[in-house]
């Protein structure tokens, strides 16, 4: 991964990591691997699912009992990603904080990267 070495390539915040221990154990699950796919209005959207074990070159970040997978292709673009759980009276979810996203939709769904060559992602 695209990681500084001695520091994690994602942060994971207290509560975040509280409900991805809590969703663990819960199904009983390995980790929760996150990636990303095209859709959305900006281009991208976060996935993310309860895994039973890690698959090849992925990279694992483990915080208490807390553990998260980043699929091999996202790891470009969450490097120096905070992960963060909110509560909230209307609605409770995971928050990304991504220092690599250049735009992002009115509803917060989807994202939008700069690519390495300068030309624009997403639409």
């Amino acid at each position: 991964m695209f990681a500084i070495p001695g520091s994690s390539p994602v942060k994971i915040t207290p509560a975040a990591e509280r409900q991805i221990a809590r969703l663990m154990t819960g199904r009983n699950a390995f980790g929760l691997r996150i990636g990303l796919k095209k859709g959305g209005c900006a281009g991208m959207e976060y996935t993310m699912d309860l895994v039973e074990t890690a698959e090849p070159n992925e990279e694992v970040v483990e915080q208490g009992a807390a553990r998260v997978l980043i699929a091999p292709r996202a790891q470009m673009f969450l490097f120096g990603t905070e992960i963060d759980y909110e509560n909230g009276l209307l609605e409770s979810g995971f928050r990304f904080r991504n220092p690599n996203v250049t735009d992002a939709c009115g509803c917060g769904e989807s994202v939008r990267f700069e690519p390495l060559d300068g030309s624009r992602t997403g639409g």
